[in-house]
């Protein structure tokens, strides 16, 4: 049932990334040739005017082709001859829908929920600590390691990215901001009544009713913390925090969706879980596909800002040729990085 509803989800995200990318075509005046879901020979496909329909057999990847885009034509309504703004659009569609369709995911989620819990402390458990390193009952976290903190996950979050006993807390205390450097933020371990054991920090946040606007409020900000955790993440990968052994691709997804699902207590918590995981993978997907890497999207954005404002110096237009070879290169680059974590999401598995 999991397999089959991540197979779901990936083609739902690519139709959709392509569907950007065709939609902000079509409307641009770009001639598309193709639109396609999903790679190699087709299974079924309808030429539709002057665009062939194709879904094919490998499940994997999909793509708008249209005229122009990698080579010169002269096609007056080529990709390349769309003006720079629009070819802009065209490029970023897809990440943008990706963006939304996350958005939608997360409102599916939110919006049985009748309460949320606030940033705001509570009470302490007697064997918590965290008062007496300087938090108080009323106090409000504002801010966590230098990242705003905008709801109650954020808080988990930090802490789960964050693994140093001490951390820099900036507290709303009496209607005035307090600065707690260097917190000591010591967990113990309880045991539960099934006998198993946890770790817990013993606070207590308060709880209020999600009214309609907390609810708007929740899901922008939760798609918001998404996109900071990418930054954050990265910034771990990039300063040693972080191996690559913490990176899981498709493989190590439908697991770890897998374990979601069987934790959750029924079938609607489970189908609940997994939509959400979903939403969390669309706009991981918006925000690394904007990354300036080359064959991705945010690759091909920055050759387009670079290459038309060196066309506007020179007076001339750049052989196309060359933009192609590097987004070659980045396109070889990538499925070698995504066939090295394949192999480890495999070997994690079965090792597991």
């Amino acid at each position: 049932m999991t397999i089959l509803f991540a197979i779901l989800l990936f083609s739902l995200l690519i139709f959709v990334h392509e569907l950007g990318h065709f939609l902000a075509a079509k409307a641009s005046g770009v001639q598309v040739n193709e639109f396609s879901i999903f790679m190699g020979p087709a299974i079924w496909k309808k030429q539709v005017g002057e665009t062939l329909y194709a879904i094919r057999c490998i499940p994997l990847g999909g793509y708008c082709a249209m005229e122009g885009e990698d080579d010169e034509t002269d096609n007056p309504r080529s990709f390349r001859k769309a003006a720079w703004w629009k070819r802009f659009i065209i490029l970023i569609a897809g990440a943008t829908m990706n963006f939304i369709i996350g958005l939608l995911m997360v409102a599916i989620v939110v919006a049985p929920a009748k309460y949320e819990y606030k940033l705001q402390i509570q009470s302490f458990e007697e064997f918590s600590t965290l008062d007496d390193y300087g938090l108080q009952v009323g106090d409000e976290i504002l801010e966590m390691d230098g990242e705003k903190m905008y709801m109650y996950s954020d808080f988990s979050m930090m802490l789960s990215l964050n693994k140093s006993p001490t951390h820099d807390l900036v507290v709303l205390r009496d209607g005035k901001e307090v600065v707690l450097d260097d917190l000591t933020m010591e967990t113990h371990t309880v045991t539960n009544e099934d006998g198993t054991t946890s770790e817990m920090y013993g606070v207590s946040f308060t709880v209020q009713e999600l009214t309609f606007g907390g609810k708007m409020r929740q899901i922008w900000f939760t798609a918001v913390d998404w996109v900071r955790s990418v930054r954050l993440s990265l910034q771990m990968l990039l300063t040693g925090q972080a191996s690559f052994a913490d990176v899981s691709g498709p493989v190590g997804i439908v697991n770890q969706m897998s374990e979601v699902a069987a934790a959750s207590p029924t079938w609607v918590d489970a189908l609940l879980n997994m939509i959400y995981f979903g939403a969390f993978i669309a706009v991981n997907l918006a925000v690394m596909n904007l990354l300036p890497i080359p064959a991705l999207d945010g690759g091909r954005v920055v050759s387009l800002l670079l290459t038309t404002g060196i066309e506007a110096v020179i007076k001339k237009k750049l052989d196309p040729k060359y933009e192609g070879y590097i987004h070659a290169a980045g396109m070889i680059l990538l499925l070698g990085l995504m066939a090295i974590i394949l192999f480890k999401d495999i070997f994690t598995i079965f090792k597991g």
